[in-house]
Protein backbone atom coordinates (compact mmCIF):
# COMPACT_ATOMS: atom_id res chain seq x y z
CA UNK A 1 0.00 0.00 0.00
CA UNK A 2 1.49 3.34 -0.98
CA UNK A 3 1.07 6.84 0.47
CA UNK A 4 -1.57 7.92 -2.08
CA UNK A 5 -3.72 4.88 -1.30
CA UNK A 6 -3.53 5.73 2.40
CA UNK A 7 -4.56 9.31 1.64
CA UNK A 8 -7.57 8.04 -0.30
CA UNK A 9 -8.54 5.80 2.64
CA UNK A 10 -8.31 8.81 4.98
CA UNK A 11 -10.61 10.80 2.70
CA UNK A 12 -13.10 7.92 2.48
CA UNK A 13 -13.16 7.43 6.28
CA UNK A 14 -13.59 11.16 6.78
CA UNK A 15 -16.61 11.23 4.43
CA UNK A 16 -18.18 8.07 5.87
CA UNK A 17 -19.81 7.26 9.19
CA UNK A 18 -16.91 5.01 10.19
CA UNK A 19 -15.04 5.96 13.33
CA UNK A 20 -12.12 3.58 12.76
CA UNK A 21 -10.63 1.52 9.93
CA UNK A 22 -7.78 -0.99 10.26
CA UNK A 23 -6.08 -2.70 7.33
CA UNK A 24 -3.45 -5.40 7.75
CA UNK A 25 -1.27 -6.90 5.07
CA UNK A 26 1.81 -9.15 5.37
CA UNK A 27 4.17 -6.86 7.30
CA UNK A 28 2.07 -3.70 7.20
CA UNK A 29 -0.76 -2.40 9.38
CA UNK A 30 -2.54 0.95 9.21
CA UNK A 31 -5.30 2.23 11.48
CA UNK A 32 -7.26 5.36 10.62
CA UNK A 33 -9.43 6.87 13.37
CA UNK A 34 -11.71 9.87 13.40
CA UNK A 35 -12.11 11.94 16.52
CA UNK A 36 -14.85 10.55 18.73
CA UNK A 37 -18.18 12.31 18.56
CA UNK A 38 -19.82 13.13 21.85
CA UNK A 39 -23.17 11.35 22.00
CA UNK A 40 -25.58 12.19 24.78
CA UNK A 41 -28.33 9.69 25.61
CA UNK A 42 -31.48 10.66 27.44
CA UNK A 43 -33.99 8.14 28.80
CA UNK A 44 -37.62 9.14 28.22
CA UNK A 45 -40.39 6.62 28.87
CA UNK A 46 -37.97 3.71 28.57
CA UNK A 47 -36.76 4.74 25.09
CA UNK A 48 -33.35 6.05 24.09
CA UNK A 49 -33.08 9.28 22.18
CA UNK A 50 -29.70 10.24 20.87
CA UNK A 51 -28.67 13.84 20.59
CA UNK A 52 -25.33 13.83 18.80
CA UNK A 53 -23.07 16.79 19.30
CA UNK A 54 -21.25 17.04 16.01
CA UNK A 55 -17.83 18.55 15.87
CA UNK A 56 -15.53 18.60 12.87
CA UNK A 57 -13.37 15.49 12.81
CA UNK A 58 -10.06 16.45 11.25
CA UNK A 59 -7.50 13.71 10.79
CA UNK A 60 -3.85 13.94 11.78
CA UNK A 61 -2.62 13.40 8.22
CA UNK A 62 -2.25 15.98 5.45
CA UNK A 63 -4.88 16.17 2.73
CA UNK A 64 -2.12 16.05 0.15
CA UNK A 65 1.62 15.66 0.40
CA UNK A 66 3.53 17.19 -2.48
CA UNK A 67 6.61 15.40 -3.80
CA UNK A 68 8.77 18.46 -3.10
CA UNK A 69 8.99 20.69 -0.02
CA UNK A 70 7.48 24.14 -0.10
CA UNK A 71 9.82 27.07 0.03
CA UNK A 72 8.50 30.25 1.57
CA UNK A 73 9.92 33.40 3.03
CA UNK A 74 9.48 33.42 6.82
CA UNK A 75 7.95 36.44 8.53
CA UNK A 76 10.68 36.82 11.17
CA UNK A 77 12.76 39.99 11.53
CA UNK A 78 16.31 38.60 11.43
CA UNK A 79 15.36 35.67 9.19
CA UNK A 80 13.30 37.71 6.72
CA UNK A 81 15.99 37.52 4.05
CA UNK A 82 16.05 33.71 4.21
CA UNK A 83 13.88 31.15 2.44
CA UNK A 84 12.45 28.30 4.51
CA UNK A 85 12.40 24.76 3.14
CA UNK A 86 9.47 22.98 4.79
CA UNK A 87 8.54 19.34 5.17
CA UNK A 88 6.08 18.10 2.54
CA UNK A 89 4.84 15.27 4.81
CA UNK A 90 4.71 13.75 8.25
CA UNK A 91 7.56 11.36 9.02
CA UNK A 92 11.07 10.94 10.39
CA UNK A 93 13.79 13.35 9.23
CA UNK A 94 17.18 11.95 8.17
CA UNK A 95 20.23 14.00 7.15
CA UNK A 96 22.04 10.99 5.55
CA UNK A 97 20.98 8.37 2.99
CA UNK A 98 22.24 5.67 5.41
CA UNK A 99 24.27 5.58 8.65
CA UNK A 100 27.57 4.96 6.84
CA UNK A 101 27.09 7.67 4.19
CA UNK A 102 27.94 11.41 4.42
CA UNK A 103 25.36 14.11 5.20
CA UNK A 104 23.28 15.45 2.29
CA UNK A 105 23.88 19.08 3.34
CA UNK A 106 25.54 21.02 6.14
CA UNK A 107 25.47 24.69 7.12
CA UNK A 108 27.29 26.51 4.31
CA UNK A 109 26.42 23.96 1.58
CA UNK A 110 25.43 25.54 -1.75
CA UNK A 111 22.20 24.02 -3.08
CA UNK A 112 20.37 24.22 -6.40
CA UNK A 113 16.86 23.15 -7.41
CA UNK A 114 16.71 19.36 -7.55
CA UNK A 115 19.51 18.73 -5.02
CA UNK A 116 18.50 16.24 -2.32
CA UNK A 117 18.69 17.96 1.08
CA UNK A 118 17.31 15.19 3.33
CA UNK A 119 15.14 12.08 3.52
CA UNK A 120 11.79 11.80 5.26
CA UNK A 121 10.64 8.31 6.14
CA UNK A 122 6.88 7.86 6.10
CA UNK A 123 5.22 4.45 6.38
CA UNK A 124 8.56 2.67 5.82
CA UNK A 125 9.04 4.58 2.56
CA UNK A 126 12.15 6.75 2.29
CA UNK A 127 11.31 9.95 0.40
CA UNK A 128 14.18 12.07 -0.93
CA UNK A 129 13.38 15.74 -0.37
CA UNK A 130 14.79 17.98 -3.08
CA UNK A 131 15.41 21.70 -2.93
CA UNK A 132 13.21 23.99 -4.99
CA UNK A 133 15.52 26.97 -4.47
CA UNK A 134 19.11 28.01 -5.15
CA UNK A 135 21.20 29.33 -2.31
CA UNK A 136 23.29 28.44 0.72
CA UNK A 137 22.10 26.53 3.80
CA UNK A 138 22.40 28.89 6.79
CA UNK A 139 20.56 26.87 9.44
CA UNK A 140 19.31 23.31 9.92
CA UNK A 141 16.17 23.50 12.07
CA UNK A 142 15.61 19.78 12.80
CA UNK A 143 17.75 17.18 14.56
CA UNK A 144 18.69 14.03 12.63
CA UNK A 145 16.30 11.08 13.15
CA UNK A 146 13.60 13.23 14.75
CA UNK A 147 9.90 13.28 13.83
CA UNK A 148 8.61 16.11 11.64
CA UNK A 149 5.13 17.38 10.88
CA UNK A 150 3.62 18.46 7.59
CA UNK A 151 4.79 21.99 6.68
CA UNK A 152 7.38 22.08 9.51
CA UNK A 153 10.42 24.24 8.69
CA UNK A 154 13.52 22.11 8.01
CA UNK A 155 16.17 24.47 6.63
CA UNK A 156 16.85 28.20 6.22
CA UNK A 157 18.44 29.11 2.89
CA UNK A 158 20.16 32.37 1.95
CA UNK A 159 19.16 32.94 -1.72
CA UNK A 160 21.81 35.65 -2.33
Amino acid sequence: MDFKQIQELIKMVNKSNLSELTIEEKDFKVTIKQKDEIIQQTVISGQFQQAPSYAPAPLAAPAAAPALPTATKPAGDDNSKYITIKSPMIGTFYRKPSPDKPLFVEVGTEITPGKVVCIIEAMKLFNEIESEVKGKIVKILVEDQSPVEYDQPLFLVDPS
